[in-house]
């Protein structure tokens, strides 16, 4: 397993971003060299130094402070779509080779390189932004039909990492909610959301709230029962 690219995103002004000054961050590319990874804060942008985060209301914080997706991911996308899709394209920060990033465990923890380590916190929920990206037609309701949405991680331990790096899981809870399964249960199938409660404070708080309401019988959580703007910081910035 290894990080195959870095990728950094600069703010741009498209038609499809809901910036109050219409930019996004969403188009990232690989970088040469060492890049430095930090927690940002709880309102901060994001985590990975050097990379835009343009609208801080929706993206960014320590709970969602880098994206990653395997590239694996990105080539099953490139038969279906019949394109090419270079990594970065999903606006995503990391590039891993190896890793079923979909199938990691929240609270699943990986060492990059000799300093980082980085804890799985939730999927990627699919906004406007992405689809105007990817100009693929419901690409938002493919995208949540396909159910692999890539990983969310905050930052444990900070530090620098480059293409190449290994990526090893150096932690595995003891649960089986995977981001595949939280992803599922907070976009197309809401009765699993009483499982995610075995993932605890490792999951995203909003995640978690949402979880903890519809499991007291709620169908509507203090920040809403549906997918909420918060767990919409996609990185599609």
């Amino acid at each position: 397993m290894k990080l195959l690219s870095v990728n950094l995103g600069r703010p741009e002004p498209v038609p499809y971003s809901d910036h109050p000054q219409g930019v996004t961050g969403i188009d990232k590319r690989p970088v040469d060299g060492p890049v430095r990874i930090a927690a940002p804060g709880p309102d901060g942008g994001g985590g990975v130094v050097g990379d835009a985060v343009c609208d801080t209301r929706h993206h960014g914080g320590d709970d969602q402070a880098v994206y990653a997706v395997a590239r694996e991911d990105l080539d099953d996308w490139e038969r279906e779509l019949g394109r090419t899709l270079r990594s970065g394209a999903f606006g995503e920060n990391l590039t891993t080779v190896g890793l079923d990033v979909s199938g990691a465990l929240i609270g699943e923890r990986w060492r990059i390189g000799p300093d980082v380590l980085l804890e799985v916190t939730c999927g990627r929920i699919p906004c406007r932004t992405f689809q105007g990206h990817l100009g693929e037609k419901q690409w938002v309701r493919r995208f949540t039909r396909k159910g692999a949405p890539g990983a969310y991680l905050r930052v444990i331990e900070p530090g620098e990492v480059r293409a190449g790096d290994p990526v090893e899981v150096v932690h595995r809870p003891g649960h089986e909610v995977t981001v595949a399964l939280q992803f599922r249960a907070v976009t197309t199938e809401r009765e699993l959301l009483p499982r995610l409660l075995a993932a605890g404070e490792a999951l995203h708080p909003v995640a978690l709230a949402q979880a903890r309401a519809y499991a007291e019988g709620s169908r509507t959580s203090p920040r809403g029962a549906e997918p909420s703007p918060a767990l919409h910081r996609t990185k599609a910035r």
